[in-house]
């Protein structure tokens, strides 16, 4: 994945985290303001959470932020 929207996943991470506690769960989409701006990028993170982590459609926002961050 391009590094621009690992930095986003990371960020929309940090804020779901501190809203709402250690264990929210969000799916891919939480990283997209309208599921139509950026179809490209919108599969590419899709491609990384389904079929090369093979991650449920809802995951736990720090397991999230730790899979980006260990791809960094």
């Amino acid at each position: 994945m391009r590094k621009q929207i690992k930095s986003k996943i990371i960020a929309v991470c940090d804020q779901k985290i501190n809203a709402k506690g250690p264990n929210v769960g969000l799916s891919f989409y939480a990283f997209f303001s309208n599921r139509n701006d950026e179809p490209e990028l919108l599969m590419e993170v899709a491609q990384w959470w389904i079929l090369t982590h093979r991650l449920d459609h809802f995951e736990k926002a720090t397991k999230i932020k730790k899979l980006i961050k260990d791809s960094l």
